[in-house]
């Protein structure tokens, strides 16, 4: 009885190591936006950036400091003489002892600073802001990237049942070659024919199984996944995927202007970009600022006393104001001016490579989108003709009117089509995600 509980205790143990996981897409989305480690950094900067705002907000408040302390001193004097004229003095040993207390309460208060106080905290919000966009930004790049990764795994997958059916085929041929070859009705050379062709399937499944489990590392890699272990993930393309296939995506997205506009109004890392030339703008006013006057102003209220019980009978009251006129600094501030505006211009510049890179993205993506589209037509037409064409071939070879040759031919383009087709339709709903995610309107928030 213990040996049998022990063998159930070992399936139950082997069972669970080898347990498939299912993982659909939209969890794996939702494992990326949890796990990337990117993204819990791009989080924690923008805590940063949050405090960079208050801060700014408190450099236009007064500054308020108290202080206190004690102090305590004892000399001790073992005495001694000394001689005065003719007379000796002797000087007995003394000890003295003193206490002080004191505490204040100071406030400095920046009154005016060339505005830059100001200018500082408008940067520190758009900062804030680009940042927040940033972020944004960074969400969607993770989902397309994600999708990018996941639709590679469903890719190789089917292309990997596509070299099993082929083998399968292979085997059952080359099993009847070898019967007919017995009969007589077939030579030996379409035997060693169709072995060969059998080894090349084998070899060519082989292939497909390395893409395959070479695409699922790289996805559950990127996912903070563990490699080894047992995932399986969709084997049929889902409702909406099939929409997307049937859809006319190409004339749906046809006014690239409208698409153009659409992505400038929506992508978070153009919006980004823009708040970052804001930044840099209110840079310039801060740099400015050193060249205006600075005035600032000071309150005290201090307390001092050699008795603490003493200690609110002596009392100081200080206020004043001090106002700094930059004469000449070393043209310490007219370069930080010049390096504010170059900072400008530079962020122009980006702004305007970004502009220029999302117009071409949209443009290249929207033609392979048209040639995919195209391509996937084709292709479906291609399996169907090629699946007619291998049983035509299959019957006349049969029949004895036809080549071993002609049939494994008609089997090679039935593979390679819908090799073709498998690739074409993931080709055509991964670009029709593409283009969603050039114009700023793929959708992150669902999956967090």
């Amino acid at each position: 009885m213990r040996n049998v509980i022990n063998i159930l205790c070992i399936l139950c143990f082997t069972a669970s190591s080898f347990a498939q996981k299912n993982l659909s897409l939209d969890e794996a989305i939702k494992i990326a936006l949890h796990r990337n480690t990117t993204l819990q950094k791009a989080e924690n900067n923008l805590n940063v950036s949050e405090g960079s705002v208050k801060v700014a907000y408190g450099n236009l408040l007064p500054s308020l400091n108290a202080n206190g302390s004690f102090n305590w001193n004892r000399s001790e004097d073992k005495g001694g003489y000394i001689n005065v004229g003719s007379t000796v003095i002797k000087i007995p040993p003394s000890t003295t002892e003193s206490r002080s207390y004191s505490a204040s309460v100071s406030s400095n208060w920046t009154l005016f600073d060339g505005l830059s106080n100001f200018s500082t905290l408008s940067q520190s919000k758009d900062n804030l802001e680009s940042a927040r966009l940033q972020l944004e930004n960074l969400k969607q790049s993770i989902v397309f990237q994600t999708i990018t990764l996941y639709y590679a795994v469903i890719n190789a997958q089917q292309l990997m049942k596509v070299q099993e059916d082929n083998v399968k085929w292979n085997k059952r041929n080359l099993e009847t070659i070898i019967e007919r070859n017995k009969l007589g009705a077939v030579t030996i050379a379409d035997v060693y024919s169709q072995q060969v062709k059998e080894g090349n399937a084998e070899l060519s499944l082989i292939q497909a199984k390395n893409s395959y489990e070479t695409a699922k590392s790289n996805l559950l890699s990127y996912l903070a996944l563990n490699v080894f272990d047992n995932y399986t993930f969709a084997d049929s393309l889902t409702a909406s995927e099939k929409n997307i296939l049937e859809s006319k995506l190409a004339e749906d997205y046809s006014n690239l202007s409208a698409l153009v506009s659409t992505a400038l109004e929506n992508r978070a890392d153009y919006k980004s970009a823009q708040f970052d030339l804001k930044s840099a703008e209110e840079g310039i006013n801060i740099a400015r600022g050193g060249h205006l006057p600075r005035l600032t102003n000071f309150i005290s209220y201090s307390l001092r006393s050699n008795e603490l019980k003493n200690l609110l009978d002596s009392r100081t009251y200080s206020i004043g104001l001090t106002l700094s006129l930059p004469i000449f600094s070393g043209f310490r501030i007219s370069n930080n001016v010049q390096s504010a505006e170059v900072g400008v211009d530079n962020t122009k510049l980006a702004l305007s490579d970004l502009e220029r890179t999302i117009k071409q993205n949209i443009q290249k993506t929207y033609l392979d989108l048209q040639a995919a589209e195209k391509s996937l037509e084709v292709n479906r037409t291609n399996v169907i003709a090629a699946e007619q064409n291998r049983k035509v071939q299959e019957e006349r070879y049969a029949l004895g009117s036809s080549t071993l040759l002609d049939v494994l031919t008609a089997n090679s383009d039935y593979t390679t089509a819908r090799t073709n087709y498998i690739s074409a339709q993931f080709s055509y709903i991964q670009l029709s995600k593409q283009l969603k995610y050039y114009i700023g309107a793929l959708n992150y928030k669902k999956y967090e």
